[in-house]
């Protein structure tokens, strides 16, 4: 199902107002919203009922939309991150100064992945600019990975949903620490 251009700078309208958008990725659909915007993030923890500790995750369609937020470590450490990417790894690398805190919590890296999923890139490509990407749910129920099931979960507190099929990953992105090789999530 092809997404109509429309579509895509409604969602960047959305995203520049500082709403909050669903769209798929390669799992499930995401919630996300501006990293920069603090009161776009705000709304988006207390949908989820997530606490701030945590932080987030953004995705982005290049590299170079992820750089203003990370110190990007040794070219030997980043040569596996840039292998796996575009692709559904996510890695923890070190923040860069003055990355809010919003998005790092109560650490010093941040959570961040080139997504694979076509939409979701491309959306990040209109938008020009990574987005904050948590899955669509409240935390501790499954995510959405449709929109009905989002929008029975979420009750429409997204403003603008990119209808859209997620993925064929069974989970969410395994995470991994990029400076220690850890493995976060699975």
């Amino acid at each position: 199902m092809a997404t109509h251009p429309w579509h895509l700078r409604q969602a960047a309208r959305h995203f520049w107002l500082g709403d909050l958008i669903a769209y798929p990725t390669e799992a499930v659909y995401g919630l996300g919203c501006n990293p920069l915007d603090w009161d776009a993030v705000q709304r988006l923890l207390k949908l989820k009922q997530r606490p701030i500790e945590k932080g987030l995750i953004l995705i982005a369609s290049d590299f170079e939309q992820l750089q203003p937020f990370i110190s990007e470590p040794a070219p030997e450490i980043m040569t596996p991150v840039l292998a796996s990417w575009p692709g559904p790894a996510t890695w923890l690398l070190p923040a860069a100064p003055g990355t809010p805190e919003w998005l790092t919590g109560r650490h010093n890296s941040i959570a961040v992945r080139v997504t694979a999923h076509p939409l979701a890139a491309e959306l990040c490509r209109v938008c020009e600019s990574a987005l904050v990407s948590t899955s669509a749910n409240v935390s501790g129920h499954q995510p959405a990975r449709n929109p009905l099931a989002l929008y029975s979960q979420l009750k429409g507190s997204a403003s603008f949903i990119l209808n859209g099929r997620v993925g064929a990953l069974k989970q969410p992105t395994p995470i991994r620490d990029a400076m220690s090789g850890a493995i976060i999530r699975s």
